[in-house]
C-alpha cells in the first residue's frame, strides 16, 4: 500500500549502521543508498503510525482501508473531507442507526442539508393498564429534503442511503422539494397521507 517517495531521505541511513571502516567505500555507500530509498517510506510510516490510523490525518489511499475497519463505505468520487467525515463519525452513526437522529445525521452528511423527518412512532405513559398504544400500526418514516435545485440531487443514491439507514420492516417515503415549497411528491415507500392518516406501504 505504501510506495517509494522520490527524494525522501531515510532518518536512519544504513551506512551509519556499519563499522566506520566501511564508511569510505564508494560502492557500498551507493548500494546502501538504494536500499535507503526503498526503506525510507516504511520508516516514515512507522514513525507516523498514529497519524496514519486517524481518519483526519491518514493519507487518502488509506481511508478506504480504515473505512473497512469501522464497516462503512466511502465513495472515492466524493471530496476527501467528506470521506474523512464518514470514517470519523462511523462509530457514532452505528450507535444511532435505526433512529431519527441517525437517519438525519446520515442525510446531512451526504447532502449538507438538514432533513425534515416524520415517523410513525410515539411514546406515552398511563396509570391504567391496557391503554391505547401510541403511533401507527404499520411503521413508516418520511424524509423531506428542501434544496435550491432538486434536479442536482442524486435521487438514486439518496434513496439507497435512506433504505440502508431505516430498519428493514419500516416503509419510507422520500421527498425532495425546492426551498420554500410546503411539501413534495412521494418517491418510494409508505408514509402519511395529507390528512395525517397512515399511508399504505408498498
Amino acid at each position: 500500500m505504501r510506495g517509494t517517495v522520490p527524494g525522501l531521505r531515510s532518518p536512519h541511513p544504513l551506512i551509519h549502521r556499519l563499522p566506520a571502516v566501511y564508511g569510505d567505500d564508494d560502492f557500498l555507500r551507493r548500494f546502501l543508498a538504494a536500499l535507503d530509498e526503498v526503506l525510507a517510506p516504511v520508516l516514515l510510516t512507522l514513525d507516523n503510525l498514529p497519524a496514519h490510523l486517524h481518519p483526519r490525518t491518514a493519507p487518502e489511499d488509506l481511508l478506504a482501508w480504515l473505512a473497512g475497519w469501522v464497516a462503512v463505505e466511502v465513495d472515492q468520487e466524493r471530496p476527501v473531507n467528506q470521506r474523512r467525515a464518514v470514517v470519523s463519525g462511523a462509530v457514532v452513526r452505528h450507535r444511532r442507526r435505526g433512529t431519527v437522529a441517525g437517519l438525519a445525521a446520515a442525510v446531512r452528511l451526504e447532502t449538507g442539508v438538514e432533513p425534515e423527518i416524520t415517523e410513525s412512532g410515539g411514546t406515552t405513559w398511563s396509570a391504567t393498564p391496557g391503554g391505547t398504544l401510541p403511533g401507527a400500526a404499520r411503521p413508516w418514516v418520511r424524509v423531506r429534503l428542501r434544496v435550491a435545485d432538486p434536479a442536482r440531487v442524486d435521487r438514486g443514491r439518496l434513496e439507497r442511503l435512506v433504505a440502508g439507514e431505516v430498519p428493514a420492516h419500516v416503509a419510507y417515503r422520500l421527498e425532495i422539494v425546492p426551498e420554500g415549497e410546503p411539501g413534495g411528491a412521494a418517491e418510494n415507500g409508505g408514509g402519511e397521507n395529507d390528512d395525517g392518516t397512515e399511508a399504505e406501504a408498498p
